[in-house]
């Protein structure tokens, strides 16, 4: 894996593996919750952008190819991460460069929300699929991502409330079990609907504390869908990604460079002062001409 993301720009969208922000902990949680579902098999990640989470999951799967609409993606992608059951594909999510049942498992990771042809794109998740394989998909709440905070994100075209996000992936797939997840101090995800372990949310301040029954406004919504049952998946309901490496280690990387910047500083002032000096030896005398003359005024 080369270390490069200078032929790649950073829009706020887009995940780069160097900028730290609060978000990053929500893209690893979710790659995570689909490494228990993509063991040994064929995988398509649409909408790959950067590449880290398709190399992320190639660990564990038989082959997986990350399909991204950008050009300048796909190829910063391909020479960053490179490994034998690995490769990157410039394609759409409403025209995926792949066969007809060619891959067990399509992960999409907040991808629909950037465009209007919602339909397009599940009938050609169908299309690559095999029969019974899997979906899994996420997509940021508009009730709790845009409307409560009164948030307007320019790079998504039709954002989905949570029943309407359901109803379009079970317009497709027989079986479909919805999680929310939001971020805490890490993030987390949990069962939407029927919990089947028990789960409260305790929120508050000094003066009141209030009790849910579940997550409560989670401002982003993950589906996992097939037309074969989930009870025999490993789908993890609950779980929690603690951000205390990935903060540590962005921590240091910004003290490193701050040192860096730190010691340029010292060393531009350094290299300043013998040329500073010269010049205010030229400029003493005019400067002493110079209030001679006002005086005289």
């Amino acid at each position: 894996m080369k270390n490069n993301n200078a032929d790649l720009k950073f829009t706020g969208e887009r995940l780069m593996t160097e900028i730290y922000e609060y978000w990053s902990i929500e893209h690893l949680h979710r790659y995570a919750l689909a490494l228990n579902l993509i063991s040994k098999k064929k995988v398509l990640d649409i909408a790959s952008g950067e590449g880290y989470g398709t190399f992320l999951m190639s660990d564990v799967a038989d082959k997986i190819v990350g399909v991204d609409i950008s050009e300048a993606a796909v190829t910063h992608a391909s020479n960053k991460y490179q490994k034998f059951n690995l490769s990157f594909l410039k394609g759409s999510a409403t025209q995926i460069p792949l066969e007809n049942s060619s891959v067990d498992v399509v992960v999409s990771f907040e991808t629909i929300e950037h465009h209007k042809e919602h339909d397009k794109m599940m009938q050609e998740i169908n299309r690559v699929l095999i029969p019974g394989g899997i979906l899994i998909i996420s997509s940021p709440d508009k009730k709790y991502y845009s409307d409560l905070p009164k948030y307007n994100n320019p790079f998504h075209v039709k954002e989905l409330y949570a029943d309407e996000f359901y109803q379009l992936v079970k317009k497709y797939f027989s079986n479909v079990l919805m999680l929310n997840q939001k971020t805490i101090f890490g993030s987390f995800i949990s069962s939407s609907g029927t919990i089947n372990i028990p789960f409260i949310e305790f929120s508050g301040d000094y003066t009141n504390i209030n009790t849910q029954q579940a997550l409560q406004h989670a401002p982003y919504n993950i589906c996992i869908a097939s037309n074969e049952a989930l009870n025999n998946l490993p789908v993890i309901e609950q779980s929690v990604f603690c951000n205390q490496n990935l903060f540590k280690m962005y921590t240091s990387l910004k003290d490193e460079n701050q040192k860096l910047n730190n010691l340029n500083i010292m060393l531009g002032n350094k290299l300043k002062r013998p040329a500073q000096k010269l010049v205010n030896m030229i400029e003493f005398p005019f400067k002493v001409i110079k209030r001679m003359m006002l005086l005289r005024k």
